[in-house]
């Protein structure tokens, strides 16, 4: 379960300290996002697996970075 503080962090409980808690908020929330497609200029390109993203409105699947395009 996860609160609105914790976001996705919540399941570490309390190890690992707040800093590095916080940076896995921010890296997991850009990466859970709709990106823009570099082919169609939608924000429909989900992630698939790293750096593997399939726009769902084209259909072309493409590479970029780890977290983002």
């Amino acid at each position: 379960m996860t609160t609105k503080k914790v976001k996705s962090a919540g399941r570490f409980g309390t190890r690992y300290g707040l800093k590095m808690r916080k940076r896995i908020i921010a890296v997991e929330s850009k990466q859970k996002l709709k990106q823009k497609c570099p082919y169609c200029s939608r924000y429909k390109a989900k992630r698939i697996s790293p750096g593997i993203y399939v726009c769902k409105k084209c259909n072309s699947k493409f590479s970029g970075k780890a977290y983002t395009v």
